[in-house]
């Protein structure tokens, strides 16, 4: 499925500006604008686009973004975690220019882009860091923005929460960084475009460990007690749904994001003993995926499943290379 983050607005975002803002270093140095915790608690769904060419290519020459995308997009794993309110925060100080709020958290599936137009990227914020800088903020939650035009903030300020407002399908944050009005890679100031690996990053020395590329993670894994879906794994009604040795059956489970045609996925589950119990290979991906699920488990045998731990391990072949492999597991108890 496609990421349908704003491409950066051609309307921006209609509120008052200050008169001026404060000053900055020439060379903006940033913080993660989402509170979270990358590879655990949120992920990278898309870089920016940087081929100018109909075709797309990451700061890495990968392919985690679309045509026309001009920004970071933080995703959170589940709608669960956005409900529970995951805070945006300023990545730098400077002085807020614009805000919009009211613009509802729902999802664009199913009722079109058109429903959007003009208002893509959602409840937003810009903020103004002197000497050309701006960072701009999408898709927050409705009621969640903290700040107004002209109030200044210092970097980890929060400004709003993450949502699903604007053009979107699934709960993140689209951060773009422009200098003077032009769009800037964070992980990739003053790389020539299309080029791979080059460029500085903007990162903050703290958070740069936690921003390796990554061509493709796992989002989600677990365990439940009947055949899953995406929908169970996006609202996250499916990790709610603990086994037990008693449970009908035990299913493993696991979303990804980031994959690529060819990529060949298998899902095992294994018994207390290393024994394997089921298998799931998926045929060879036909195309690139922004996210996949599959599922791999069996019913329970007569007199229930026995007390102990379970183990998974979810694997991705990428041109004969392993590329992706998550273990888990889970203790059943009576």
């Amino acid at each position: 499925m496609r990421s349908l983050s704003a491409p950066l607005m051609a309307v921006l975002l209609v509120m008052a500006a200050p008169a001026f803002a404060q000053e900055a270093p020439p060379v903006l140095s940033l913080r993660l604008p989402v509170a979270c915790e990358i590879g655990r608690t949120c992920f990278i769904q898309h870089y920016v686009d940087r081929d100018p060419s109909a075709k797309v290519q990451d700061y890495q020459c990968g392919t985690m973004t679309y045509d026309g995308h001009d920004g970071t997009d933080i995703r959170l794993p589940t709608m669960a975690a956005e409900q529970a309110g995951v805070p945006v925060v300023a990545a730098a100080a400077g002085t807020v220019l614009r805000v919009r709020d009211g613009v509802a958290d729902v999802s664009i599936a199913g009722r079109g882009r058109e429903s959007v137009d003009t208002l893509e990227c959602g409840n937003g914020a810009v903020i103004d860091h002197g000497q050309g800088w701006e960072t701009q903020y999408c898709h927050m939650a409705k009621g969640s923005l903290a700040v107004k035009p002209g109030d200044p903030v210092k970097a980890g300020d929060p400004i709003g929460r993450v949502g699903l407002s604007g053009m979107t399908e699934f709960p993140h944050l689209h951060f773009t960084v422009r200098k003077s009005g032009t769009l800037v890679d964070p992980f990739a100031f003053g790389a020539a475009p299309a080029s791979c690996g080059g460029g500085q990053a903007l990162w903050e020395a703290a958070v740069q460990g936690h921003l390796a590329y990554r061509a493709g993670s796992v989002l989600n894994k677990g365990y439940a007690t009947a055949p899953v879906t995406m929908a169970g794994i996006e609202s996250g009604e499916t990790e709610r749904d603990v086994p037990t040795t008693r449970s009908p059956a035990l299913v493993a489970y696991v979303r990804a994001i980031g994959l690529k045609g060819g990529d060949v996925q298998t899902l095992t589950l294994f018994d207390p003993d290393g024994k394997a119990l089921a298998a799931n290979t998926a045929p060879p991906l036909d195309r690139d995926k922004a996210q996949w699920m599959m599922f791999s488990g069996l019913k329970s045998p007569p007199g229930g499943f026995r007390p102990g731990l379970y183990r998974s391990v979810y694997k991705v072949v990428r041109d004969g290379k392993p590329a992706i492999e998550q273990a888990f597991g889970i203790a059943l108890k009576p």
